[in-house]
């Protein structure tokens, strides 16, 4: 069995399209995630860098995405605020998830 994936869509948004770029983000992650996502995150840095990354079960599910005839939505979301975004896949090789305290 294959290991966790992580993909990372970046590219870099002009100042006056962020907001466009974070209502489109929070938009598509309103409605039913694809099977094998695990968790997604947009972030914005410096510059008008921005990334989002997202785990995935295992390197099927992002090639099922990828094979869908509407593609991977990162790189769509990107093109939409007229960034051309860069795709980068990592195997995940370790991880550990700090404990959370009980409240």
């Amino acid at each position: 069995m294959t290991g966790q994936v992580l993909t990372e869509v970046s590219a870099i948004v002009t100042h006056e399209r962020e907001t466009d770029l974070v209502a489109a983000y929070r938009e598509l992650v309103a409605h039913t995630l694809p099977d094998g996502l695990i968790r997604t995150e947009l972030l914005g840095g410096e510059d008008g860098h921005w990334r989002i990354q997202t785990l995935w079960r295992d390197r099927a599910a992002v090639d099922a995405v990828r094979a869908a005839p509407e593609g991977m939505a990162a790189p769509r979301l990107f093109r939409g605020v007229g960034a051309e975004p860069a795709l980068a896949l990592f195997d995940v090789k370790a991880h550990r998830i700090a404990q959370t305290p009980p409240s």
